[in-house]
């Protein structure tokens, strides 16, 4: 993932758990092997080898009977690396407090890594320089002076705001889509027509419902994803407008599907309305006419308004008639539901009937 720099680079500092895979496979052996050989777990050895963990005195002095090589060897090896990490620093001007940074942004790293987008080392200062290079920073204290009001939001305004995270959430976005090709440029009109198209999508399988969303977007010249969200970003929905392509983004962070088809067609909303002509308009957790108006499209769009309320006048609903009701409107009950909660302010109200979204990660 990193590029060669002047002196000395990192794709050149080799960590001693290389010379043991080498040995492995010279010498026909399995880790498993090597694990029972040495006395220590499978765990410690895979560590090893993958650079997570240091060779110990101690585990240099198993290596020895193993492998017939001294033990000083295995420590002097391991001797060279952390001077060489040492070095690495020093010339990147990595400073403390970047390594504060780098521990709040602890949960995107793990998901990169998990994801293959950046290689991760035992030693921070590897990891660091890996994700400078992601976050495409020369220095990770300098997040918080970036434009982040080249995008446009949509997130929880009670969840307390990490920069860090944020950013570096967006960037993922950007990194997902980036390689995405559209169909067509941007077509306002056609998002229009496609909006009943992309309500019907609801009653699909998750991982369906989301491929068939990004196939009516990317007609649309809108490259859609769903990104997993991360503590310190409460963003439920994000839209970039860029030179080639919209980006379109969601989060599936409280779960809730009518949170998610609300703040989805919130999105759509502005969209339509022009909203997003300039992209340096940010509208990140602010209260505003221009949010109000998206608000207003979504939730037509969900339930048309002039129905709902002649369906609360009646003043007598139930499970059966709100999914006789949601039928009509040709949505979930959950939709209406949450509807009748967030205009009660009462989000107990048949909760036990709210469909939810469930993220399967591999982190």
């Amino acid at each position: 993932m990193m590029e060669k720099m002047n002196g000395l680079s990192p794709d050149l500092i080799i960590h001693p758990g290389e010379t043991v895979k080498e040995l492995l496979e010279k010498n026909e052996m399995t880790q498993e092997e090597l694990a029972i050989r040495t006395g220590y777990s499978a765990k410690h050895v895979s560590e090893v080898i993958s650079g997570k963990k240091n060779i110990s005195s101690k585990f240099a002095n198993a290596l020895e009977y193993v492998f017939q090589i001294p033990t000083d060897f295995w420590i002097n090896l391991q001797g060279i690396y952390d001077k060489e990490i040492l070095e690495l620093e020093k010339m990147n001007n990595i400073e403390a407090e970047e390594f504060s940074v780098l521990n709040e942004l602890k949960d995107i790293v793990r998901y990169c890594e998990a994801n293959n987008i950046i290689k991760t080392s035992l030693n921070k200062a590897l990891t660091l320089l890996n994700m400078r290079r992601f976050l495409k920073v020369n220095n990770l204290l300098s997040i918080p002076n970036l434009p982040l009001q080249q995008v446009a939001f949509r997130g929880s305004k009670k969840t307390k705001v990490n920069i860090n995270i944020l950013y570096a959430w967006k960037r993922i976005c950007e990194y997902l889509t980036e390689k995405v090709d559209v169909k067509s440029e941007f077509n306002k009109e056609l998002l229009k027509e496609k909006c009943q198209e992309i309500k019907k999508t609801m009653f699909l399988e998750a991982n369906e419902m989301i491929l068939e969303l990004k196939k009516i977007f990317s007609e649309c010249g809108i490259v859609f994803d769903v990104v997993h969200n991360f503590a310190g970003a409460p963003v439920q929905g994000y839209i970039q407008k860029r030179k080639d392509k919209v980006l379109l983004c969601m989060t599936i962070r409280q779960s809730f599907s009518d949170i998610f088809w609300f703040t989805l067609f919130h999105e759509i909303g502005h969209l339509i309305n022009d909203d997003f002509s300039n992209q340096y308009i940010d509208y990140c957790f602010i209260e505003s006419e221009v949010e109000k108006k998206a608000d207003n499209f979504a939730r037509n769009q969900l339930i048309n308004d002039y129905d709902y309320k002649k369906f609360i006048e009646k003043g007598k609903y139930n499970i059966s008639t709100i999914r006789e009701f949601a039928k009509k409107e040709g949505v979930k009950p959950g939709i209406v539901i949450g509807r009748i909660q967030r205009e009660t302010n009462d989000y107990t109200f048949m909760a036990q009937y709210k469909e939810k979204y469930k993220w399967v990660s591999n982190i």
